[in-house]
């Protein structure tokens, strides 16, 4: 991860590794396992981003907690966080994807010691002769071991390690990403189930209204057509709460396999209501935020781990160097094996010469994937930067937004009242009452859509200001990891 420290120039140095090697070959074979002149040398490269000292809006002052949807103070939605991030199948997924990745660098890091086994091989030949030499039965001990000389071994395992960071990181995004997206959708349906509410309280008032209406035609004070306009207006509304009831279920079913569990099979209180937004936090630095979220912090390794490949491939164009030895019993007769003792040391050097120009393309291919790597970093701090600003100007709007929309509301009520005044005195005809009635009642479910946009523009907020937090599958869980270490910072 990079350190703030080491920032200059608003730029992001990475550590390029280089190996550089020159020996006399004459003299290699002479000192066989010494090597003359050969290590990694650092250098560093920027990456082309630029970064702005501080956000472009003012942010609050209190410091947003790892656990940030705790900051809405809603129990329901603090419990389903907690579900999810206990039994969602596709965060348990990203979990075993680490463990694969803990497993690769053992796996990788096994190369640095000798390779030791035990062979046991046996024959027959009619007739029997003596086989001097070339025994029937031998029961041999065999070791093996690469001298890592251009540090081939230690560059691939750093690199491993490098993606094990990688992808616990991710693991790490996901996690943030799924405590927002059951915020998303329990404020969506919270919001939905508000809009139901509404608009039964709005059909019903309306069918007042077509029974005032109607006991006014009987007595021959209004036209029929009147009747048909306001049946028209409740159809209206009850097509839109058929509308919104499509939508309720096909959040609670989402909800329901964020949760884990199967979509159908999941209960909800039977009242909430959207909570009341908090002052807003402290956003930092830009570069705070670089060295805090986990999905750029993931980038940075991959870029790490692929630089890291690079010096592996300019090792694999040098020469290796084995060791293999070897302890045997051997005898033509399985009987006599303890009889005849064998041992030797062998080394050998292996120095590619054509390969069809494959290694130097692996070279320039191992070059390119780093360097991709570097450009996938700056996009991904950029989009960080982006989404702070993103939600930061959202939401900064969306309160003048909401603000007009309740004075739009409030002049629709007053015009409402006077004009069902005037209509009930025969002054006007109701098409200028139905048109103010719609007006309001449309309003007024526009109301309650801004206050869920401002609530997830706040989440959206959090998300982009998010660090990680702990799981219950790395604090116990259902899960055992293996010997390998998984690094939590």
């Amino acid at each position: 991860m990079p350190d703030s420290q080491q920032f200059r120039n608003n730029r992001f140095p990475i550590s390029l590794y280089r190996l550089q090697g020159s020996f006399n070959f004459i003299f290699f074979l002479i000192l066989v396992g010494i090597s003359a002149g050969c290590g990694n040398k650092v250098t560093t490269r920027d990456v082309p981003i630029n970064t702005p000292d501080a956000f472009s809006l003012p942010t609050g002052s209190y410091e947003l907690e790892d656990d940030w949807w705790k900051a809405f103070g809603d129990s329901e939605l603090n419990g389903m966080v907690d579900s999810a991030l206990f039994h969602n199948l596709e965060l348990k997924s990203s979990w075993y994807q680490v463990a694969q990745e803990a497993s690769n660098v053992a796996i990788i890091a096994s190369e640095r010691v000798p390779q030791v086994f035990l062979e046991l091989q046996g024959g027959a030949s009619r007739p029997v002769p003596d086989f001097v030499g070339g025994e029937n039965t031998q029961l041999s001990l065999r070791s093996s071991y690469e001298v890592d000389l251009w540090g081939r071994v230690k560059q691939s395992k750093l690199a491993a390690e490098s993606r094990l960071k990688a992808s616990y990181l991710d693991y790490q995004t996901l996690a943030i990403s799924i405590a927002g997206e059951v915020a998303l959708t329990w404020f969506s349906l919270q919001a939905f189930m508000e809009q139901l509410e509404l608009i039964r309280q709005q059909t019903e008032y309306n069918e007042q209204v077509l029974a005032l209406i109607r006991a006014r035609f009987a007595s021959g004070q209004v036209r029929g057509v009147d009747i048909l306009r306001q049946e028209q207006l409740i159809q209206n509304t009850r097509e839109q709460s058929m509308a919104i009831q499509i939508e309720v279920k096909t959040l609670q079913n989402r909800l329901a396999v964020l949760l884990g569990t199967a979509p159908g099979s999941l209960s909800l209180p039977a009242e909430s209501q959207l909570p009341e937004l908090g002052p807003l936090p402290d956003a930092g630095l830009p570069m705070e935020l670089i060295n805090r979220r986990p999905d750029i912090q993931s980038s940075f390794h991959q870029m790490e781990a692929a630089d890291r490949e690079v010096a592996v491939a300019i090792s694999n164009t040098y020469p290796r160097l084995t060791f293999n030895f070897t302890g045997a019993l051997r005898s033509n007769t399985l009987t006599n094996l303890v009889e005849s003792q064998a041992a030797s040391l062998t080394s050998s050097l292996l120095m590619p010469l054509f390969y069809g120009g494959r290694l130097k393309a692996e070279k320039r291919q191992a070059e390119a994937f780093r360097e991709q790597q570097i450009q996938a970093y700056g996009q991904t701090v950029l989009l960080a930067l982006q989404e702070v600003e993103d939600a930061l100007n959202r939401e900064n709007l969306q309160k003048e937004r909401i603000g007009y929309l309740e004075n739009q509301l409030n002049l629709a009520e007053r015009a409402f009242q006077q004009l069902r005044v005037e209509y009930l005195n025969g002054s006007i005809a109701y098409l200028d009452v139905l048109v103010t009635l719609d007006q309001m009642q449309q309003l007024k479910r526009d109301l309650v859509n801004a206050k869920l946009d401002q609530l997830l523009f706040r989440v959206s907020l959090y998300r982009a200001l998010a660090g990680g937090f702990p799981t219950p599958n790395e604090t116990g869980g259902e899960f055992t990891m293996n010997e390998n270490t998984i690094p939590i910072k």
